[in-house]
């Protein structure tokens, strides 16, 4: 029953794969347009999004799901690519401004009508993402969920699927470069970021101190690997978060400065 549980997950996760490659053959085509159309596409957005779509292809490679099967550290190294480095890379592609650029008008006005709704706006809210992201871990870890998990195949992809998700979402929502008009202003999302760190550490600490997940078949000393893999491996993820958020941020102002510029010297010689 065992070994019939684990194929199953294998062959999940390699479904996972080919959704991956499928997503990156979409991208690259996109890209293609862009530049048969003369139309400015950055390098480096490719490269991030390639980069993002290998980790996951990583994450999900028979190594790693072995190694996650076997050993929390494999699976804490699991979940740091899927929830965290693979969407900041991901994110950083753009693939948003892609789509609405490779659409006809008509389809990105709707896209963009319905990503203005108020389900969607809720749901892209950086409190929402947060609870999804962050507040999942904590239900994962600290409730018979985690073992739940090893037995039974469907809920053990759909809890990978639904990390890449959220982590994308919560990525997103606070340093997205795609357009987002109704996004939150700059101090909540920072505020919503440093809990997200905190609620990370208190995690990792929790799991460190009493020895989470229980029951599930893991010594203490590698209890406390995986959860300074998580303490110190979010850290980094979010900090390269930050990174990007100030990066973005100062970008923006940056082009808002020079547009009013222009338009300052537009209206002098009138």
């Amino acid at each position: 029953m065992a070994h019939d549980t684990h194929l199953l997950t294998l062959a999940g996760t390699s479904l996972l794969v080919l959704l991956t490659l499928a997503l990156w053959f979409a991208y690259v085509l996109g890209v293609r347009a862009q530049r048969r159309r003369r139309k400015t596409w950055h390098c480096w957005r490719t490269v991030s999004f390639s980069l993002g779509c290998g980790l996951l292809v990583a994450a999900f490679s028979p190594f790693m799901v072995e190694w996650g099967h076997a050993d929390l550290r494999g699976h804490m190294a699991q979940h740091l690519l899927l929830g965290m480095f693979a969407p900041i890379a991901m994110m950083l592609g753009s693939p948003g401004t892609l789509l609405l650029r490779s659409v006809p008008a008509v389809t990105a006005r709707r896209i963009t009508e319905f990503a203005g709704s108020v389900p969607v706006r809720c749901l892209s809210h950086p409190v929402t993402a947060l609870m999804l992201n962050v507040g999942a871990l904590y239900i994962l870890y600290l409730t018979p969920l985690y073992q739940l998990s090893f037995s039974e195949p469907v809920l053990h992809v759909w809890l990978h699927l639904h990390f890449v998700l959220a982590g994308y979402l919560f990525s997103w929502s606070i340093a997205g470069p795609d357009p987002a008009p109704h996004r939150p202003g700059m101090w909540l999302r920072l505020i919503v970021l440093f809990v997200a760190i905190a609620a990370h550490a208190v995690l990792g600490k929790l799991m460190y101190a009493y020895g989470f997940p229980r029951d599930a078949g893991h010594d203490l000393a590698e209890i406390e690997a995986a959860a300074q893999l998580m303490y110190y491996g979010g850290d980094l993820a979010e900090l390269l978060l930050a990174v990007v958020f100030f990066a973005t941020w100062y970008r923006r102002r940056k082009l808002a400065g020079s547009s009013s510029d222009g338009g300052q010297q537009t209206a002098d010689p009138g």
